[in-house]
C-alpha cells in the first residue's frame, strides 16, 4: 500500500455519503471511492448471511479499485459483517455502529432513542454494546421500517416521511428520551425534519465524527496518510440510478464523479 491509495467507503445506498463528508471534511488530501450498493438496499431486512455476501462483493470491488483503507458506512454491515471481513482480508476496516456510549452517558433523563434497522438492532455486536453502556437506561429501540426506501427515493422532506417519522418516534417520546441515536448511515440526511418534530430537549447524536477520527488514526499509525498536494479525487458509484446520488453529492463537492458501475 501506499500513501497517495484512495480510501474506499461502501454503504447500501446513498446514507453512507453522510460518512465520506465527515471523511472528507476531516482529511481533504485523501483520494475516496463510494460504492453506493443501491440495488440491494435496505440491508437491515436481509439474513447476516446475505449482508456478509453482499459486504464482501463490496469489499472485492474496492480491493479491485487500489483501496488502501475500507469504512463500512453501514450500521448493518458492521454490526453483522466486520469480524468476517477483518478475518478474511489484510486491508484495515474502518466499522460504524450506534452512538449508545455518548448518549447513555450524558443524558440526564436516563432514557434514550435508537432509530436504527432491524439488521443493526439484532445484532450480536448491537447487543454487547447496548449491554454494556445501558444497565441504568432506559432505551427504546425502534426499527426504522421504510425510512431508507423513502430516502433512496428522495423523499426525504415530504408529507409521507413527516408522517411515518412522527409515528415512529412517538413511543421515544412517550418514554421522555433526551438522546436519540440515529443508528443507520442514512438517517443523518434526516435530521432538518428530525428537529422540526422532536422537542428541543431531544439531542440527535450519529457516528459519522467518531469514524472520520478513527480513519485518520488508522491511516496515520500505518504512515498512510496522503502528503501529496496534488488534485484529489472523489468518485462515486452506484448499482441503480444515480440521480440521488449525485444531487447528494453535487452541493457538497466541486472535484468529483458519479458514475453507474455494475458490482
Amino acid at each position: 500500500m501506499n500513501k497517495s491509495q484512495p480510501i474506499g467507503i461502501f454503504d447500501s445506498g446513498v446514507g453512507g455519503t453522510s460518512i465520506w463528508k465527515e471523511i472528507h471534511e476531516l482529511l481533504p488530501n485523501e483520494h475516496t471511492i463510494y460504492l453506493s450498493d443501491s440495488k440491494n438496499a435496505p440491508y437491515g431486512l436481509k439474513t447476516q448471511e446475505e449482508i456478509i455476501a453482499l459486504s464482501i462483493k463490496n469489499t472485492e470491488k474496492l480491493l479491485e479499485l487500489n483501496c488502501k483503507l475500507i469504512v463500512i458506512a453501514c450500521n448493518t454491515a458492521t454490526t453483522n459483517a466486520i469480524k468476517v471481513l477483518r478475518s478474511s482480508y489484510r486491508i484495515p476496516f474502518i466499522g460504524i455502529e450506534p452512538a449508545i456510549k455518548p448518549a447513555a452517558l450524558k443524558s440526564t433523563n436516563k432514557a434514550i432513542g435508537i432509530l436504527a434497522t432491524r439488521g443493526t438492532l439484532s445484532s450480536e455486536l448491537f447487543a454487547q454494546t447496548s449491554e454494556l453502556y445501558t444497565k441504568d437506561i432506559q432505551v427504546v429501540e425502534v426499527e426504522g421500517n421504510g425510512l431508507v426506501e423513502l430516502i433512496e427515493a428522495g423523499k426525504t422532506n415530504t408529507p409521507e416521511m413527516i408522517g411515518l417519522l412522527q409515528q415512529l418516534l412517538k413511543p421515544m417520546l412517550d418514554a421522555r428520551i433526551d438522546y436519540l441515536v440515529l443508528g443507520c448511515s442514512h438517517y443523518p440526511y434526516l435530521i432538518p425534519v428530525l428537529q422540526e418534530i422532536l422537542p428541543d430537549t431531544v439531542k440527535i447524536i450519529d457516528s459519522g465524527e467518531a469514524v472520520a477520527k478513527q480513519t485518520k488514526i488508522i491511516l496515520a499509525e500505518r504512515d498512510l496518510l496522503n502528503d501529496n498536494p496534488e488534485v484529489i479525487s472523489n468518485s462515486f458509484f452506484s448499482n441503480a440510478n444515480p440521480d440521488v446520488l449525485s444531487s447528494i453529492i453535487s452541493s457538497e463537492e466541486q472535484n468529483y464523479n458519479v458514475e453507474t458501475l455494475d458490482f
